[in-house]
């Protein structure tokens, strides 16, 4: 498992990308993990997000998800790597 893990909702709207191809492929320090439900009820629905070390992170399309999944990545790399 990577030090930074990214959590996706099966029914999430980020699911529009391959999501954990692309990170695991891009971050060797990245776990994506997918679940059935993240219990935010509805919040998948709604917009594309995914939770990155416990933190929420949105975007209105999948690919401005993915954006902003990949700086809070670095964001917590960063931290891991000082």
């Amino acid at each position: 498992m990577g030090i930074v893990v990214v959590e996706i909702c099966d029914a999430s709207l980020i699911n529009e990308v391959d999501v954990e191809q692309i990170l695991e492929s891009e971050y060797s320090e990245v776990s994506v993990v997918k679940y059935d439900c993240l219990s935010f009820c509805g919040l998948c629905r709604v917009r594309p997000y995914a939770m990155v070390n416990g933190t929420r992170v949105f975007g209105k399309t999948a690919e401005e998800c993915l954006k902003a999944i990949r700086s809070q990545i670095d964001e917590e790399l960063a931290f891991y790597m000082d």
